[in-house]
Parts: structure tokens; sequence; C-alpha cells
């Protein structure tokens, strides 16, 4: 519906919509009409919604760091998911992946050559040398946080040190590339060109999403791209930049068991990073890590 100029703002600010996005939405709209994918209000944010989503990104965080504090050669991907489950329900949380799709466990942990979604298991112990992702989802009241860390366990080869590095490196720069009124194109560039620099693949298939009033929401956010391209960015979007970075082939396949599991298809090492962040009137913000 057409909204008048003297109506209330679909924001829920309460103000005149003339005094609050009629501007705004001029400027998407000037966007849309040359050419350029734009988001619909649907993927902006509120402020109210952006400080329930942040209340849920303390547990996010808070799973992260008691992670990091724990693990240990030695210890099974079950422990890890044991933490999560733990602190998530502690502090009145609940952990998304669980059940999520028929997905078994409250938080996904993947070893070396798994790309992403590996199942924590009581089996998978910890191995000097092993490199592991842990990627933390959270409910509260309904609002959803999503970040991922990389932890090197033990002695961990240079080859391996260097592919967390500058997986981490990669999503710095992306996010130093995120700003208002620019295009998911803008990050996307930053990501794969400094991945191959470095003599590293980019997965394709894989991207991160918007998130926060859903576990998955609009837009799909790919790694590939050039600056100038793809989905507008506007202040109150709300997205995942989490490139999944590959010491050898992007190429991938998915166990056929589980049908959760990621590989790589030559068997060499993977990492990933994930910010979940918020374009702002100057640039993004950081809201989980």
């Amino acid at each position: 519906m057409k909204i008048g100029r003297n109506d209330p703002c679909w924001c829920g600010s309460g103000k005149k919509y003339k005094n609050c996005h009629e501007a705004f939405d001029r400027k998407i709209q000037s966007e849309e009409l040359a050419g350029h994918k734009v988001p619909d209000h649907n993927m902006i944010k509120t402020p109210a919604q952006v400080e329930k989503i942040k209340e849920s990104a303390k547990i996010n965080i808070a799973c992260l760091d008691e992670v990091g504090k724990q693990i240990h050669v030695g210890m099974t991907t079950q422990e890890i998911d044991d933490i999560v489950n733990e602190v998530t329900r502690s502090m009145g949380g609940i952990p998304a992946p669980l059940n999520y799709e028929g997905f078994p466990k409250s938080v996904c942990t993947s070893v070396n050559d798994q790309v992403c979604h590996g199942i924590p298991s009581k089996d998978v112990v910890l191995q000097d040398g092993d490199i592991v992702n842990v990627d933390c989802s959270t409910i509260l009241d309904g609002y959803y946080s999503d970040s991922s860390r990389m932890y090197l366990i033990g002695d961990v080869s240079p080859e391996k040190k260097k592919l967390v590095e500058v997986t981490k490196e990669c999503c710095d720069r992306g996010l130093a590339a995120v700003k208002p009124w620019g295009y998911l194109g803008d990050m996307a560039y930053e990501v794969h060109t400094w991945a191959e620099a470095n003599g590293y693949s980019v997965v394709r298939e894989i991207g991160g999403h918007g998130v926060g009033i859903q576990f998955h929401e609009e837009p799909w956010v790919g790694y590939f791209g050039n600056k100038g391209e793809d989905m507008l960015l506007v202040p109150g979007m709300m997205f995942t930049i989490e490139p999944m970075i590959n010491a050898g082939t992007a190429q991938i396949y998915t166990d056929k068991v589980n049908n959760w599991e990621v590989y790589t298809l030559d068997g060499e090492p993977s990492a990933q990073w994930e910010y979940q962040i918020l374009v702002t009137e100057d640039g993004a913000e950081v809201i989980s890590y």
C-alpha cells in the first residue's frame, strides 16, 4: 500500500512518513530505476529490532568466548556442542541450529577439510594441528544472531595458520567495504580478490544471508562480484559476512549419508569466519563475531 506523506512511517518510529523515510525511499527508487537490485522494507531492521537482536548477540558472543577458553587437544566436538548448549540456555536463549531442517545438534563444528555444517560427535576428537570452525546461532525472544570463529588446536602448521589468518583478513576487508548506498559487490570484490591474491579459492555455492528476524533472510550474500554491482546497501540492512576459503580447489561435496557436512573435494583444509553486521549511516557495525 502506498503511504501518504502525513501517514505514520512504515519503520514504526511514530513520525510522519515525510519527516522520516520518504527521502530514503525515493533514493532507493532512483537506484532501482537506474537498474540496480534494491532491498525491500522487510530487509531493513528498525532501531527497536536492532536492540533485540543485539541482546541475542550477547549470548552468541558468550558462547564462542567460552569455547575459546575451553577448547583443547583431546576435546570431542560433542563437548563443544555441550558448552554452546549450556551457555545459551543459561542466558535464556535457544540454539538455532538444533532441529533446524533436521540438523541434530546445537552448533556446527567443522574440522580441517570440512567446509561447513560439521555435526558435533563424541567420536570426533580434536587432534594436535587441527583447525576447527565453530558456527554458533542463537535465538532470544524470537530474534536471531549468528557468527563463527576459527580455533587452532595445539601446534598448527604455518600453512594452516596462514589460511586461517587470511580468511579473517578477507572478512575484515569485506567489512571495511560495506558502506551505505554502496553495493554488495563492493564487499564481495574485496573478499575474493584478497583470497586469490594469497593463492586460495572461495566457495561459490554457499554464502551469507540476511539475519535477525529469521535464521536465514534475504539477501543471499555471495563473495564473487565487482564493485558497483549486486544489491544496493542501505542503513538498517543486516547480513552475515562469512566466506569459506579453501587452501586448494573451490570444489566441494556434501556427505551423502547425513546430507549436511560439506567437504573440500581435494581434501585440503578450509577456513571460515563469520560476522553479523548492520549497515549504518556511515559504515557498518559488527553485531556478533
